[in-house]
């Protein structure tokens, strides 16, 4: 219900708890000194009380499913009457950067939902049970799919049904299957549906052929028919019947059996085999690495954004230093092929998106503050734009000043490659336009940067017509 939000740039309220942090009576995160906090309120305190003495936290934090977190000695963030109602202010790990649903691949999206069930089914163990199961309480901590919201768990109930039965299906299930059985992109109505994607779209939208599949069926197109007859209320107490813990773990099996039978498999887009059909030759290509490799070794950036990293081959170069990389990207394939390899690799600092430029993720959700825009988590450290600056210029009419004006915002050093007309990618996009773009020149490129960034370096890449720059912002 609150997510444990902890970009740098998230909005505050008075008191300063964070915008996104303000639906859960349980309690809060806050900001202090530049120090995340979360306060922990007496409403949850035999909750938090199961939590740790159980041996339940130990566990799921061994584990990589819960974020860690310690008790300290501080102020809650409401010290007057409603101060009161403090239990425990506790400061949990920072999340190095975080991403939302709608900007993860599938096999993100499918990883959190596994991981949220197995939290559950856990939680049952002790005795608990999760009354959150929003895909934002979730983010990848070193790799790995992570709840960052402590508050996250109740008493279980002997007889309840799972509180959090429709909220898991519409945040992980729906988007899943429709993504599987129709389209991909359609993660994106994650960003409409800050709720999740409604039940009866979801239903609307899939094939009739996934009636015949049982737990689409059952949690999806029979879930969305019951909620358009039954209230809540209606649906629990309907014939008197009790959900007992049998059959909360026979809904767990059935969510989770559903979800490992629904799969994508990347392939067919634009930029999936991007690198198999660039014009770089090997020289050029292993040039541009050691470029990159050296300057952000110098440099020593803690975080970095690749803008337009494709499968992530040059934000790896990045990584291998030192630094967290956020690899983003507008090809689902790209994306998915990316994480597939950091899953595969084990690799905790590289996190890879599904972004567009030219349309970033906008702060959303309630008075505009609850999930934060691409600029508001930033800004990095190190940006890389390679291969990019003309599909932006070119493709989708961007001028160059607006350009550096945006990468100014995003980080404070720059790898930018220009490529110019004459290259065959870029006479690629020509083919079928009117060349209206006198000043996409390196002389206009470069005066147009200047205003924005001093130009440190400046290299031919080898057997190219391309330009590699580092610049330091203004």
């Amino acid at each position: 219900m609150t997510s444990q939000i902890q970009s740098s740039g998230q909005a505050q309220q008075s008191r300063g708890q964070l915008s996104a942090s303000f639906r859960d009576p349980s309690g809060f995160l806050f900001s202090r000194g530049g120090v995340l906090y979360r306060q922990v309120n007496r409403a949850y305190e035999q909750e938090y009380a199961r939590l740790m003495e159980s041996g339940f936290y130990e566990k799921l934090v061994k584990a990589g499913l819960l974020i860690p977190h310690h008790e300290v000695d501080q102020l809650p963030a409401e010290s007057d009457a409603a101060g009161a109602a403090a239990h425990k202010v506790i400061q949990p790990e920072r999340v190095q950067f975080i991403s939302y649903p709608y900007e993860w691949s599938f096999s993100q999206l499918k990883d959190a939902a596994l991981a949220t069930l197995s939290i559950h089914r856990r939680a049952l163990r002790v005795g608990m049970s999760l009354k959150d199961a929003s895909a934002y309480n979730i983010q990848f901590v070193r790799g790995k799919p992570t709840l960052i919201d402590t508050l996250s768990f109740e008493m279980y109930r002997e007889g309840e049904p799972w509180v959090a039965y429709r909220q898991f299906c519409q945040h992980f299930l729906a988007p899943l299957a429709l993504m599987a059985w129709k389209d991909v992109r359609l993660n994106q109505l994650l960003r409409v549906y800050i709720d999740g994607v409604p039940l009866d779209l979801a239903s609307g939208l899939l094939p009739w052929k996934t009636h015949f599949n049982f737990g689409l069926l059952t949690n999806i197109h029979m879930h969305a028919s019951a909620q358009k007859r039954y209230s809540g209320a209606e649906m629990r107490s309907r014939g008197g019947t009790t959900f007992g813990r049998q059959a909360m773990v026979g809904l767990i099996d059935s969510l989770e059996s559903t979800i490992r039978a629904l799969n994508w498999n990347p392939g067919g887009t634009e930029w999936g085999n991007y690198y198999e059909m660039t014009n770089y030759s090997d020289a050029a290509f292993e040039h541009k690495k050691k470029l990159v490799g050296e300057w952000s070794a110098r440099l020593k950036p803690a975080l970095a954004w690749d803008l337009g990293a494709n499968t992530g081959v040059f934000s790896r170069v990045v990584s291998e230093t030192g630094a967290y990389v956020v690899s983003f990207d507008i090809d689902p394939t790209a994306v998915e092929q990316n994480y597939r390899q950091v899953k595969g690799e084990k690799t905790e600092n590289l996190l890879p998106l599904s972004l567009d430029l030219t349309n970033p993720s906008p702060s959303i959700g309630w008075a505009n503050q609850e999930r934060d825009s691409l600029p508001s988590r930033g800004p990095a450290d190190l940006v890389l734009a390679l291969a990019l600056i003309h599909h932006l210029a070119i493709s989708n009419n961007v001028p160059l000043p607006q350009l550096a004006t945006f990468f100014a915002e995003m980080g404070k050093w720059l790898v930018i490659e220009f490529v110019p007309k004459s290259d065959s990618q870029v006479q690629k996009l020509l083919v079928s336009r009117e060349d209206i773009f006198p000043t996409y020149t390196r002389e206009g490129f470069e005066a147009a940067f200047a205003k924005n960034f001093k130009i440190c370096e400046a290299v031919n890449v080898q057997e190219s017509e391309r330009v590699l720059y580092l610049m330091e912002r203004n």
